[in-house]
């Protein structure tokens, strides 16, 4: 059976319209809503909290709303999914400005791996404070909205989230969604500030920014899977980013081209790099899974795994099965998503602010008895030098492997 999690609803996202004004009526007509219709569609809502805690949550955003603009009503409804404890169920936001900013989180520390070009000279800079709140304070706010029962669940939302002004004004971290400053610090402990306005965007991927990493074997392309051969070191490196078909490159016939070329090549070992997928459909990796499996890469010391806090939903599935039922070796952090976990998402839009709660209807048990995420073999802490240099510690340990 295909597993398939769905993890943007454009179909129903209409997007809230950030310029108009709700009132206090309006924000209560939703999260009644919200209170009567989640319990409804998710699976099994109340795993781990109660009914009459959820209600309460609820009535008392409700009570508070009196002085609430869009943007606060958007971190009430985090607050209250987080409370919810699945990390499939969330508020599905269509925003439309992004700060043209990108951390990276490093052993170091958080520091900037893209922003414009008009302040390329601080990439690779450590992030301090933004609008004087330190980064510890920065930290405690979005726990406040994010789970964190998962650390790198926590830390791969965090990266994704400092960048966007409705939140950071939506948790009091700046005065306003029109300006943000960042107080910065670089390699030799000088301090600066900058300040940033947004500019139209989603995804902060897809941004014209300058950007470090670039030389990092894994940023070399950019596709749902790809290959790269080192024929020096004969190692075949397999990014596998999104469990989606690419709709040129089927992958059943990107797979029936790969064994033919480890046939061909004789590789000495394969790399199988999950570290930055989120998902899909956990089934198209399965003609790769199966044949991996039957060839002579299929032991200790030829054959990896990458995972880390990226690594969620569907592509957790993949991780688990080749833990389960191959000989890799996995090398990383741990997942962002748990071995078992509720998903299959759907969602419904609440019926003032046009919201979409994305919410869990099936619990998929991919290794029964088992809690919290997948974690490696190999622990990795990755540096912010090694970085910028391109050196990959998690390459670093499939050579000494």
């Amino acid at each position: 059976m295909k597993k398939v999690i769905i993890t943007v609803l454009f179909a129903l996202i209409n997007g809230a319209c950030f310029s108009q004004t709700l009132s206090k009526a309006d924000f209560m007509e939703d999260l009644e809503f919200l209170k009567k219709t989640l319990p409804d569609k998710h699976a099994n809502l109340f795993a781990k909290i109660d009914r009459s805690q959820f209600e309460n949550k609820v009535d008392q955003v409700s009570m508070r709303s009196n002085g609430f603009d869009l943007n606060r009503f958007i971190v009430e409804l985090f607050r209250l999914t987080k409370s919810i404890g699945d990390e499939h169920t969330f508020v599905e936001v269509d925003f439309t400005k992004i700060l043209p900013i990108q951390f990276g989180l490093f052993k170091e520390g958080i520091f900037i791996v893209g922003i414009d070009s008009a302040n390329a000279s601080v990439l690779n800079s450590k992030l301090e404070s933004i609008n004087g709140h330190p980064v510890s304070e920065v930290f405690a706010r979005f726990k406040e909205i994010i789970q964190d029962g998962n650390p790198a669940y926590f830390d791969d939302r965090l990266l994704q989230h400092l960048n966007n002004p409705v939140l950071l004004n939506g948790l009091e971290l700046i005065s306003s969604d029109s300006t943000a400053s960042f107080t910065l610090s670089d390699i030799h402990g000088q301090i600066q500030k900058i300040t940033l306005k947004p500019v139209a965007g989603k995804h902060v991927g897809k941004l014209n920014l300058a950007r470090s990493g670039g030389s990092l074997l894994s940023h070399k392309k950019k596709s749902n899977y790809w290959l790269d051969y080192n024929e020096d070191k004969k190692i075949l490196y397999f990014n596998y980013s999104e469990c989606r078909e690419h709709q040129q490159y089927p992958f059943a016939k990107f797979s029936e081209e790969l064994f033919p070329f480890i046939d061909k090549q004789k590789p000495e070992k394969i790399i199988l790099d999950l570290r930055y997928n989120s998902g899909g459909n956990s089934a198209i990796l399965d003609p790769f899974i199966r044949k991996i499996s039957a060839s002579y890469l299929n032991r200790k010391g030829k054959f990896f795994v990458l995972i880390g806090k990226r690594t969620f939903s569907s592509a957790v599935m993949n991780a688990v099965e080749l833990k389960r039922n191959s000989n890799a070796i996995f090398i990383g952090e741990p997942t962002s998503g748990n071995i078992n976990h509720y998903g299959e998402v759907r969602g419904f839009s609440l019926p003032k602010s046009k919201i979409v709660i994305a919410y869990s209807t099936k619990y998929w048990e991919s290794w029964k008895g088992k809690k919290g995420p997948l974690k490696p073999d190999i622990d990795v802490q990755y540096s912010i030098k090694n970085y910028v240099e391109g050196k990959d510690e998690a390459f670093m340990q499939v050579y000494k492997n």
